[in-house]
């Protein structure tokens, strides 16, 4: 299929009809219900004593399954095809031509439900917290550069105009009027917001940090395919293999193999760092994302400067002393931002950690201010890092200047 890589790069999102083919619908369909029906049973057994019967499946304004990590057990012959479909033609093709690459990963597979009694709209958010990754325009200016490293679907296999996004806002920050809404009444449709009609079996996928909005959780029967692809990737669980056809298992471990090669880059480039090894580090960087320009390059040693830091908190002695939001940010996986979870870790001494941290420190400092920061949208309130901005001396051959990579 050709898709207008340009256009979707310039607007941030792309409409694709008949992602699932109309022959394949109900199979689909049939498969995913049967999933919702297992979340369904672990969220009543789970349910709090002041819950409702159904537990998260009664409360949630959008009940959601996990395929990759929840549900990764409950997935067997009849569900196979819930894994099956992102493996289309066109939905992998799709995915890896918008991603400049030949051969994209499945990163998240997961399911949005409609809640069980009107929940109306939900509030406008980019899906990314700056203190957690890097700030807005480190990830602007590589996706102007380079194009993104991943891409997001939103796939209906039932009428669905849930999701609005705000064209080109993938590649700018708020502006004023947006800030003054957004303050005011985060529910409110934005002005120029572009909403998605779906019919049954069609996609929109859009590049992050896009900013978006669930218009309207209503009890309007809701099965929305959620995930995306990049080519960084993990997959702790792997039970549910088995029961995928050979293409599929091929692909998978194409990509575990492909996973594991890019946390080999990401200790490369520590270690790189570590020994002030210059042309190591660069090298690094570029096996990490071949062809990736200037501003791509210091979105990643931004990402690096992140897995430094929690090596070094996973290190501590005193870990599980730390706030719980240091703790779950250095054991959660995110690979596309360089973080492979605390397993990660053991590749490393408590001195490597520790001098690996002292190299990015600086780049760390950098990227906080000296007052609170915040800015509305994102997913996570006030911090000390900077949301929008990327320091303005901040630069890569500065970062190996400074730290006397020879």
């Amino acid at each position: 299929m050709h898709v207008d890589r340009d256009r979707f790069l310039e607007e941030g999102y792309l409409i694709v009809r008949q992602v699932v083919r109309p022959d394949r619908l109900q199979e689909v369909r049939q498969a995913y219900e049967i999933l919702v029906n297992k979340q369904r049973a672990i969220w009543a057994r789970e349910r709090n004593p002041e819950d409702p019967p159904g537990g998260v499946w009664e409360t949630s304004a959008q009940p959601r399954l996990d395929l990759n990590r929840q549900l990764a057990d409950e997935i067997d012959d009849p569900t196979a095809m819930t894994v099956e479909v992102w493996l289309g033609e066109k939905l992998h093709g799709v995915s890896s031509d918008l991603l400049g690459v030949s051969d994209a990963g499945i990163t998240e597979m997961m399911m949005m439900c409609n809640p069980v009694r009107d929940r109306g709209p939900a509030g406008w958010h980019r899906d990314m917290y700056p203190p957690y990754c890097a700030p807005l325009m480190g990830y602007v200016d590589d996706i102007v550069e380079n194009g993104p490293r991943y891409v997001q679907w939103n796939i209906s296999l039932y009428e669905d105009d849930v999701l609005c996004v705000i064209p080109g806002s993938h590649i700018r920050a708020n502006t004023s009027q947006e800030n003054t809404q957004l303050t005011a009444d985060p529910t409110v449709r934005l002005p120029g917001a572009l909403q998605a009609h779906l019919e049954p079996g069609d996609g929109v996928v859009y590049i992050l940090p896009i900013l978006h909005w669930g218009s309207n959780y209503s009890t309007k029967k809701r099965r929305c395919i959620h995930g995306g692809f990049s080519i960084y990737t993990q997959y702790d669980q792997q039970n549910y293999f088995q029961y995928l056809s050979p293409g599929a298992q091929k692909s998978f471990s194409r990509w575990i193999a492909r996973g594991k090669e890019m946390e080999a880059h990401t200790e490369s480039a520590l270690i790189a760092a570590l020994k002030r090894d210059r042309l190591a580090y660069h090298a690094a960087l570029e096996r990490l994302h071949p062809g990736r320009g200037e501003k791509g390059k210091l979105l990643s040693t931004a990402y690096l400067s992140k897995t430094a830091k929690r090596l070094a908190d996973l290190k501590r002695s005193d870990f599980d002393s730390l706030p719980q939001q240091s703790r779950d940010w250095a054991s959660r996986p995110h690979p596309i931002t360089f973080q492979w979870g605390a397993p990660f870790a053991d590749r490393f001494s408590h001195e490597q950690a520790n001098g690996i941290w002292n190299v990015f420190k600086p780049v760390d400092d950098l990227m906080q201010a000296d007052t609170e920061q915040f800015t509305p949208g994102f997913q996570g309130g006030p911090s000390f890092y900077r949301f929008i901005e990327m320091p303005a001396d901040m630069t890569v051959h500065g970062f190996v200047c400074a730290t006397a990579m020879e």
